[in-house]
């Protein structure tokens, strides 16, 4: 499990692939200095904190190797972060097949 450390004392734990995928969406909503809620749940609570580029966060890893993203489950993350509602942990959805990865599977 990786940890998502906010504002040096708030933390929340992520599995690393979970975390991974959401480094990448606070990470490009921050280079472009835009700030938004971002909602979790854990088996207490629900949680909203706002990130913004003034705030410290920390993105912690349990392992060493970098999970293979999920072009999908970016954009819909993204879309979520860029709503009124702010990002949320989505469910990660079945990865999308190119139309290059269909011709080579048909036999």
């Amino acid at each position: 499990m990786g940890t998502l450390v906010y504002d040096h004392d708030r933390t929340a734990e992520f599995d690393d692939r979970t975390l991974a995928h959401l480094q990448v969406i606070v990470v490009n909503k921050l280079r472009r200095q835009e700030s938004f809620p971002f909602t979790w749940s854990d088996d207490v609570h629900t949680v909203t904190v706002w990130i913004s580029p003034q705030t410290p966060l920390e993105f912690v890893y349990h392992g060493n190797r970098r999970p293979r993203l999920n072009r999908t489950w970016l954009e819909e993350l993204a879309l979520a972060a860029s709503s009124t509602t702010g990002l949320v942990v989505l469910p990660e959805p079945p990865e999308a097949v190119s139309a290059y990865e269909e011709d080579l599977t048909v036999g």
